[in-house]
């Protein structure tokens, strides 16, 4: 209870800390998958997705975990296309571009692993993402696994566009190409493979990583599956505009 207080109080106040006092600190994923269950009730806020962090080699390298990481993503933080995004409490100041996946039917826990095709058959839409993440610690690099779990695989702000129904090109999301551009000039570009080799690949991690730790994905709830394109750096009076292709377009606006 002293970890999770101190993580989604400095969240609340936008502070940050170096690393949790010693007393308190998650040793293991459980023990912060069980700091990470009492944020809800800390922030009083609903869980309205979920996020996985370090999808990619890379981002495991650069925050020194052996794997994707998965988090909350709280309703207050949600927002649609077009968003202002206040930076003035972020340290990590990135935007990524994320495939999101709303579902519509609940996936509870079980002992039996989710199959592809039963998590895809649980979704009801796709969308454009942005998310705007930020860690409660300060050399977040350096926290390692567990305490990256209990801080909620760093959540913070998620935007999320206009819905369009799954259909058969779900399958060749690997090859999708996402571009985005900033109002300083640059241009950047990614693919769906950057996304632990394909987006549905990592939702169903989280799905079972979720089921498989006792969690619910309930109906109504989203899960963003990751960076296709490298994390962008950004400053407050930027702008970041995305396109996902057939998925659709979405903008951001920082300050």
């Amino acid at each position: 209870m002293t970890a999770a207080k101190l993580l989604a109080g400095h969240w609340r106040d936008g502070l940050h800390l170096d690393e949790l006092p010693a007393a308190c600190r998650p040793a293991t994923p459980e023990q912060g998958r069980a700091v990470q269950a009492l944020w809800a009730g800390i922030a009083a806020d609903r869980i309205a997705g979920w996020k996985i962090a370090a999808t990619s080699q890379a981002g495991q390298v650069h925050i020194a975990v052996d794997g994707p990481i998965a988090g909350p993503v709280f309703a207050r933080h949600v927002h649609g296309d077009g968003a202002e995004i206040d930076l003035s409490h972020n340290g990590m100041r990135v935007a990524e571009c994320e495939i999101v996946f709303l579902f519509g039917h609940t996936l509870a826990p079980r002992a039996q692993a989710y199959t592809r095709a039963e998590v895809l058959a649980a979704v009801q839409s796709l969308h454009p993402g942005i998310e705007a993440p930020d860690s409660r610690f300060l050399h977040f690099e350096r926290a390692g696994q567990a305490q990256l779990i209990a801080d909620c695989a760093c959540c913070n702000d998620m935007l999320i566009g206009a819905a369009v129904a799954p259909d058969e090109r779900v399958a060749s999301l690997p090859a999708l190409q996402v571009q985005a551009w900033v109002s300083d000039g640059r241009r950047v570009e990614g693919l769906g493979s950057n996304v632990l080799g394909d987006p549905v690949a990592a939702l169903v991690w989280l799905v079972n990583e979720l089921a498989s730790t006792g969690r619910t994905l309930e109906a109504g709830q989203f899960v963003t599956t990751g960076a296709c394109v490298a994390p962008i750096p950004v400053q407050p009076g930027q702008q970041v505009s995305a396109d996902f292709g057939w998925i659709g377009r979405i903008g951001a606006r920082f300050i």
